[in-house]
């Protein structure tokens, strides 16, 4: 038999009527927000499913636009975001998409672009009980649920390159919980992602970049 924990019965601390809704919509943004480093110029949100159906009524735009201004989900501000986004000039707009419907009902993809330039295109599902899981980055399947603190590391798929992460990690007595590796393909494009169990050393970032073929890392500490 299957246990229910209380945070099943009782749901997340959140502002909003719906845990689906609002909380994991929140818990999506939130995560790309973090993903991006902050300093959000200009986002866009397309929807798709239940979101697009219901997001004005259930208060799904608030929570997204919440979230991506780094509001966690019982942040008050929430209910003021679309307000708070303007007097911060971040460009925001909202998107239905009714034509993909072989996803999960709870999808939204959001598009950002920082004010040092960076663009990231990430894909989210809120999969209940105000959680959610991050499965695309830049158009590369992923499968990340920001439960733990991770690295992202963008790299080329190249050998010893996962020996180089997992060296860096380890020499900081940090513990991993996960690690895992999503490519386009052989030599191309890839994401490995480093779920630790505590909070990720400052140094570390550096200390992955310094493989010819890592090209990024996005520090999530939770």
């Amino acid at each position: 038999m299957a246990l229910i924990s209380a945070f099943d019965v009782l749901g997340p601390n959140m502002i909003g009527p719906s845990s689906s809704h609002t909380a994991g919509a929140s818990s999506i943004a939130y995560l790309a927000w973090k993903m991006a480093g902050g300093n959000i110029k200009k986002v866009k949100f397309i929807l798709y499913g239940s979101f697009a159906e219901t997001y004005k009524g259930h208060g799904t735009d608030k929570a997204l636009l919440g979230g991506i201004l780094g509001f966690k989900t019982d942040d008050t501000r929430i209910r003021d975001s679309f307000t708070i986004a303007k007097e911060r000039g971040v460009d925001f707009a909202f998107e239905i998409n009714e034509t993909e419907t072989d996803i999960h009902p709870n999808t939204v993809d959001i598009f950002i672009e920082t004010k040092e330039g960076r663009a990231l295109d990430i894909r989210g599902e809120s999969v209940g009980g105000g959680k959610c899981r991050i499965v695309r980055i830049d158009g590369v399947p992923v499968d990340f649920t920001g439960e733990y603190s991770a690295a992202i590391v963008v790299q080329k798929d190249m050998p010893g390159v996962i020996k180089h992460i997992a060296s860096a990690v380890s020499d900081r007595d940090i513990n991993i919980a996960f690690m895992r590796l999503f490519r386009e393909g052989k030599h191309e494009r890839a994401y490995t992602i480093v779920e630790t169990d505590g909070t990720l050393p400052d140094d570390l970032k550096d200390a992955i970049l310094e493989n010819q073929y890592v090209e990024d890392v996005m520090i999530v500490q939770i």
